[in-house]
């Protein structure tokens, strides 16, 4: 019986991490909101939960900042086409989104993103 409780309650609590590492999108940005970045990738970093491209771009005063572009995760990417080889350092990309919360950590919720050196786009996985 102790065996079974000990057991039952290890399932429970290795169950219930993955679901405390997981947020909602809303408490970070403003999904009501759209801003669009325009600059070169400075890196791509394909992991989980959530790939994460770095845009290097001009925020409203016209100063260089690194942009955290998050996007969705590898799994849901690598099943539209998309690997850790799409974007490149250098790829001069536009990318629109939801703002964060916090407009000096530059962050931004990818919705779409758009490389016009060979039309690639991509847009929440619809083409």
């Amino acid at each position: 019986m102790k065996r079974t409780l000990l057991t039952l309650a290890l399932g429970t609590v290795v169950a219930a991490i993955p679901a405390s590492a997981h947020h909602s999108f809303a408490a970070y940005y403003f999904e009501d909101q759209s801003i669009s970045i325009q600059g070169n990738v400075h890196e791509f970093q394909y992991r989980n939960p959530h790939a994460v491209l770095v845009v290097t771009a001009a925020d409203q005063s016209g100063r260089m900042q690194k942009y955290e572009a998050e996007w969705a995760g590898p799994t849901r990417l690598e099943r539209q086409g998309i690997t850790k080889e799409t974007l490149k350092p250098g790829d001069f990309v536009i990318v629109t989104g939801a703002p964060g919360r916090v407009a000096t950590d530059y962050k931004v919720h990818v919705k779409g993103i758009h490389r016009p050196s060979d039309g690639w786009k991509w847009s929440g996985g619809r083409r």
